[in-house]
C-alpha cells in the first residue's frame, strides 16, 4: 500500500514538473530552434536594410552629379531631396527591356551628333526624352508638338515647316536642328547651361524676369512653377536611368 502510494506521487509529481516546463515559452531548455532562428534572420534583415539605406545616403553625399558639365548642388538639403524623389519616380525606367531604352539606343546617337555639330553639351539629348518619351506623336494643351515640343510659332521661327500639309516638328533630324539652333541662342542669352535647360521650358523672357525679380542668379536658388522647378531635375534623372542601362 505505502509502495503504490509512494509511486502515485512519483507519477503526479512528473507530471507537474512537465505540465510547468511546457508551459514555460521562455524556458531556454525548450526554446522553439525554428522561432530562435527566424528572430535572428528578421533581425539581420533589418541591419542590412538600414545599412543598405545609410549606404546609399553616404553614395549620393559623396558622388558628384553634374549636368552639362555644370555640378548640381548635392550638399544643398532640397537639391539633394528632389533629385532623389525623381530618380525613385523614374526608377520603372531601370529595365532595360522598357520601350524607352529600345528608342534610346536608335534615336540618342543620331540627336547627339547633331547637338554636337552645334556645340550644344551632350547632356541635352535627354531633353527630348523628357519632352515626348522620343514620341513624335505626343502633343500637348498649348499646341506643342514632335520630339522636342515646339509650339508652331517657335518652330517656324528656327526653320521648321509647320502647316495643314507638312509639320517637320516630327522630323527627328530637321527638328533636332531646330532645337540645336535655338538652344545655342538661349546660352548667348543666359551663358549658363542650366538655365538654358529652364529656358526651354519656361521660355526665355518669362525666366529672366524670374531672375530679375528674385535677383538669383542660379536655377537652384530660383522659386519657379512646378512644372520648370522639377524640369532639369528630370532630365538628369532621366540621364542617369538610362546611362545606367
Amino acid at each position: 500500500m505505502i509502495k503504490k502510494r509512494v509511486l502515485c506521487s512519483s507519477v503526479i509529481l512528473t507530471v507537474l514538473l512537465l505540465s510547468k516546463l511546457y508551459s514555460n515559452p521562455q524556458t531556454d531548455l525548450l526554446e522553439d530552434p525554428f522561432r530562435k532562428a527566424l528572430d535572428q534572420s528578421m533581425k539581420a534583415n533589418v541591419s542590412q536594410t538600414l545599412a543598405d539605406k545609410k549606404n546609399k545616403e553616404i553614395q549620393m553625399n559623396s558622388i558628384q552629379v553634374n549636368f552639362a558639365n555644370e555640378d548640381v548642388p548635392l550638399e544643398e538639403e532640397k537639391v539633394k531631396r528632389k533629385l532623389d524623389k525623381y530618380l525613385k519616380q523614374f526608377a520603372y525606367l531601370k529595365k532595360s527591356s522598357h520601350h524607352i531604352h529600345r528608342k534610346a539606343d536608335v534615336m540618342l546617337p543620331k540627336i547627339s551628333k547633331i547637338l554636337q555639330s552645334y556645340g550644344i553639351p551632350d547632356d541635352f539629348k535627354y531633353v527630348a526624352v523628357v519632352e515626348s518619351s522620343l514620341n513624335p506623336g505626343t502633343t500637348s494643351h498649348k499646341g506643342a508638338g514632335g520630339y522636342w515640343q515646339f509650339i508652331p510659332s517657335t518652330a517656324r521661327l528656327y526653320g521648321l515647316k509647320v502647316n495643314g500639309k507638312v509639320d517637320e516638328r516630327t522630323d527627328l533630324t530637321k527638328s533636332t536642328h531646330a532645337a540645336a539652333r535655338y538652344l545655342k541662342s538661349l546660352y548667348k542669352e543666359f551663358g549658363d547651361w542650366t538655365l538654358v535647360a529652364a529656358a526651354y521650358n519656361v521660355g526665355g523672357n518669362r525666366l529672366k524676369a524670374s531672375l530679375r525679380n528674385q535677383k538669383k542668379d542660379s536655377y537652384y536658388d530660383l522659386q519657379l512653377n512646378a512644372e520648370t522647378a522639377s524640369y532639369v531635375y528630370k532630365i538628369i534623372s532621366m540621364k542617369t536611368i538610362l546611362d545606367q542601362g
